[in-house]
Parts: structure tokens; C-alpha cells; sequence
């Protein structure tokens, strides 16, 4: 995510007043101030924005460094009372570059944006002042948009026509394309519509947007709140908040190590057990054969079981059943005798 202080220079020269943007270009151009600052908050919160007039008395710094959109609103209300005069543009840009100098984080990037909306003139004319100024910028590493609209939208320079003095200026001063100019001609776009489509913003809102619908926002890769800082906090500025995110990244580490070990020791105690409860493994078809032996098997036993239970029992009852007939027999053999015996008695 982009970590920047912004200031904003508007235009609120006379050109202001006309109506070729809706409302009017004054009206136009704050509803264009309003979307870039929303942007640059939403995509860190850490951002700030400023905002400064470059016309009338001269200009005049209305708010430098802020997070609270009110207070840019009404920098901007005040300002639309106060439109006049001609714009200065060298001028204008010296006193931002100061402004953002004084920043309080020194962490946050310097860029200045500045409207335009009238016809150059004096200074801002001067191609090789606006290079020199150009350099300058980059020197101190301030990266530059410019939003050209209504008279702003310049002539070409003789025998360069791809070339215009903004232009120039803008290209000097970028370093690694962070800088861009934007043209909005007259018509039914409106400017804050151009910014959000263009360069000047779409770092900003690429951040702002999640990472799984496509942006570059939470975690994905690229995307850095805090600049050199581990996990994106100053522990100057928030040292509980980072230690935290330190202790939590540690705790992390080392719930990935013991996993790790763990998977490592399993895999290596596996092929041991394997070997040693299984010399020589056998097939899908051996173990087949194996498992029907060992069901017949089983089943054979049952069936002698239960043959020899059955003689068993059987066997059981014909021997009582001998053993009573054999003793009636025997008693009958005996009543048999006594009877004879007893008989002869009695003859004699």
C-alpha cells in the first residue's frame, strides 16, 4: 500500500468561474479533491493530505497535513469565496515541497498534486524553469502529478508537437514512473472520473481493493504499509502493536517446525515397522489364496466339532439303555432260578 503525504494545489484563479465543466471547473475540480483524498486515506491509513490555493493574493496554504475530510472540505468552501487572480505555479509547488518537508512521519513519501486550469503564463511558461524546478523535485524525492483541464490543457510547443511544457516537467521530475500527467478535456466525464481511471490513483486503489478480487490489498504480495519496517508497523510509533505481530509470527514458526518434525519422525519410523512385522511382502493374490485357506480351515474345524459332539451324545443314551436291559436280565434270570429251587421244594 502506498504510504505518502499528499498536498494538493488547486486552481482558483478567474479562469474558475467558467462553466464548460459542471457545474463550473471550481466545483468540478473539488469534487476531484474530494475523491483523491478519500483514495489516498482508504489506501493506508497512515496517509495524509494537505491542500493549498495558488492564486489570488498569492499562494496561500489552507490546511497541511490532515486525515479528517472535513477539514479539507472546508478549505475548499472558503477558497471558492476567494477566486481571482492569476495562478503561479514555480511558486505554488516551493511552498508544498516545504510543507511536506515538515511532515511529522518522515516515513510517508512525498508527492504534490497540482490542478490546472488556466493558461500558463510568467514562470510556469518557461520550459527551462519548470525542468530545473523538475529536478529539483526529484533530487528531494517529490513526485509530481499534474491534472490539466479547461485552459490548463495547453498548446503544443512549435516543432514538438508530442511535447508541452507541463509535460516536460512532468517527465523530469518522475523517478521510476511515479510521476503522471492527466488531461481531462471538456465534456460529460467528469474530472474526479479521469483520476480515478488513471495512474494518478491506481496504486491507491489497488490497494484499497482485496487481494482476492484482484487488488493488492491484506496480505498479498506487494503490498507493504509500512515501509521497511517488520510487518509494516513503526515500533516507535506502536511498539505493543509490533510486539504482538512479533510473538505471534514466533509462535507461528514454531507450531510450523514441531509439525514438520513430527512428519518427518512418522515417516521415517513407517518403512522400519513395515520391514520388520512383514520380511517379505506378499501379493494381492497370495493374500486372496491365504485368507480363503485360513476360511476353510475354520470351517472344517467347525464341522468335526460338531459331528463328534453329535456322536458323542448320541452314544450316551444307548449305553444306559444297554446297561438297564442288560439288569433286567438279569433279575429275570434270577426270579427265574428261586422260582425252580422253590418248586423242587415242595415236590420233595
Amino acid at each position: 500500500m502506498p504510504l505518502e503525504a499528499t498536498m494538493m494545489v488547486i486552481d482558483n484563479s478567474e479562469y474558475m468561474r467558467n462553466g464548460d465543466y459542471q457545474p463550473n471547473r471550481f466545483d468540478a475540480q473539488a469534487d476531484a479533491v474530494n475523491v483523491v483524498f478519500q483514495t489516498k486515506i482508504d489506501s493506508n491509513p497512515e496517509n495524509t493530505v494537505g491542500i493549498m490555493s495558488m492564486a489570488g493574493k498569492g499562494p496561500e496554504v489552507l490546511v497541511t497535513h490532515s486525515k479528517d475530510l472535513g477539514q479539507i472540505l472546508k478549505a475548499v468552501h472558503t477558497t471558492s469565496s476567494k477566486v481571482g487572480g492569476a495562478i503561479d505555479i514555480p511558486t505554488a509547488i516551493a511552498v508544498a515541497q516545504l510543507a511536506l518537508k515538515h511532515r511529522e512521519n518522515k516515513n510517508l513519501r512525498q508527492r504534490i498534486i497540482v490542478f490546472v486550469g488556466s493558461p500558463l503564463e510568467g514562470p510556469a511558461a518557461d520550459e527551462k524553469g519548470m525542468v530545473k524546478l523538475a529536478k529539483k523535485l526529484k533530487k528531494n524525492n517529490v513526485a509530481v502529478d499534474v491534472v490539466c483541464f479547461g485552459d490548463g490543457i495547453e498548446e503544443s510547443l512549435p516543432g514538438q508537437e508530442d511535447k508541452s511544457v507541463l509535460k516536460s516537467f512532468v517527465d523530469n521530475a518522475s523517478s521510476s514512473d511515479n510521476s503522471h500527467i492527466v488531461i481531462v478535456p471538456p465534456g460529460p466525464r467528469l474530472i474526479s472520473d479521469a483520476l480515478i481511471s488513471s495512474p494518478v490513483l491506481s496504486d491507491d486503489r489497488s490497494a484499497s481493493i482485496p487481494a482476492e478480487l484482484g487488488g493488492t490489498g491484506g496480505d498479498a504480495p506487494g503490498a507493504s504499509s509500512g515501509g521497511d519496517f517488520e510487518f509494516g508497523v513503526d515500533p516507535s510509533l506502536d511498539p505493543e502493536l509490533a510486539m504482538a505481530l512479533r510473538i505471534s509470527m514466533q509462535e507461528a514458526q514454531a507450531r510450523e517446525v514441531a509439525a514438520s518434525a513430527e512428519a518427518s519422525s512418522s515417516n521415517a519410523s513407517q518403512p522400519a515397522s513395515t520391514s520388520s512385522t512383514a520380511p517379505a511382502e506378499a501379493t494381492d493374490e497370495e493374500e486372496e489364496a491365504l485368507l480363503t485357506q485360513a476360511i476353510e480351515m475354520s470351517t472344517g474345524e467347525e464341522d468335526v466339532d460338531m459331528e463328534g459332539a453329535g456322536t458323542t451324545k448320541a452314544s450316551e443314551p444307548d449305553a444306559a439303555m444297554n446297561e438297564d436291559e442288560e439288569d433286567e436280565e438279569a433279575a429275570i434270570a434270577r426270579a427265574i432260578a428261586m422260582s425252580m429251587q422253590q418248586d423242587e421244594q415242595d415236590k420233595k
